[in-house]
């Protein structure tokens, strides 16, 4: 089920808010007081709202970009180094939140996982509990192999195998650099693929979000798929990190 909170998320921007200036009494913006110019509080938003926008994964990023600026410029903490510590602090953690929330949204797949996360999706190898265990034992956390990539897998496994112990021996095999060498090459090929299909997601998304409640169902279907895709995607990455490790080492 879709998490009621995110649905909840208005489409309004957030300076367009009518709360009470903490200085001066006024109606203020979001992020500082459009009469004395003070910055307000922290209100606990998620990165979406924090720019006034909708739960959405195609954004106009020279919109983003400019708004970033205005906002860096208006609530950087020199604006308020002679301001009490009270506003001094909001001004850090107003600066902070908008640094992050930049980052994440300007990046298309960083955009989309953080809003499966405000989905309450956990992907694969974002697993803290795998995370942690790796660490503790040393090892590299295992991913699940996506049922397409099998036989692929198995076999390019078998190939960096023998290349490294060519490598420890000091032997050489032209042939099998080559072979990796395609295999790396329609790796990458898959990977922009599904980079492809990810978007035609975010676009059905998008419709969704438009649609309002009545369109969780679908929306809860459309957010499973790029789950898989993304869960694809990292390990079809990390495959490509594993086969450049060795053919480098």
């Amino acid at each position: 089920m879709i998490n009621s909170a995110l649905t909840a998320i208005s489409a309004k921007p957030l300076t367009q808010d009518t709360h009470s200036c903490w200085s001066c009494g006024s109606m203020r913006a979001a992020h500082f007081c459009e009469s004395c110019g003070k910055v307000q509080p922290p209100v606990p938003v998620d990165y979406f709202s924090f720019f006034g926008l909708p739960p959405k994964l195609n954004i106009d990023l020279g919109t983003l970009e400019r708004d970033f600026y205005d906002l860096s410029r208006r609530l950087h903490p020199d604006l308020n180094a002679r301001a009490g510590s009270r506003e001094q602090e909001w001004s850090l953690e107003q600066s902070s939140l908008l640094n992050d929330a930049y980052r994440t949204l300007k990046d298309p797949i960083k955009r989309t996982q953080y809003l499966l996360h405000l989905e309450g999706v956990e992907l694969e190898e974002q697993s803290k509990s795998a995370t942690e265990q790796a660490r503790a034992t040393g090892e590299t956390k295992k991913q699940i192999v996506p049922p397409d990539l099998l036989e692929e897998v198995f076999e390019l496994n078998m190939e960096l195998e023998k290349l490294r112990m060519n490598k420890k021996v000091g032997e050489d095999d032209p042939s099998l650099i080559a072979e990796i060498g395609k295999q790396k090459q329609s790796l990458e090929a898959r990977h922009e693929a599904l980079l492809h299909e990810l978007r035609t997601y975010w676009k059905a998304w998008d419709t969704l979000i438009d649609r309002g409640p009545a369109a969780d169902a679908e929306r809860a279907q459309v957010r499973d798929k790029m789950v898989d895709v993304l869960n694809r995607r990292n390990y079809v990455r990390n495959l490509v990190r594993d086969v450049n490790a060795a053919m480098e080492d």
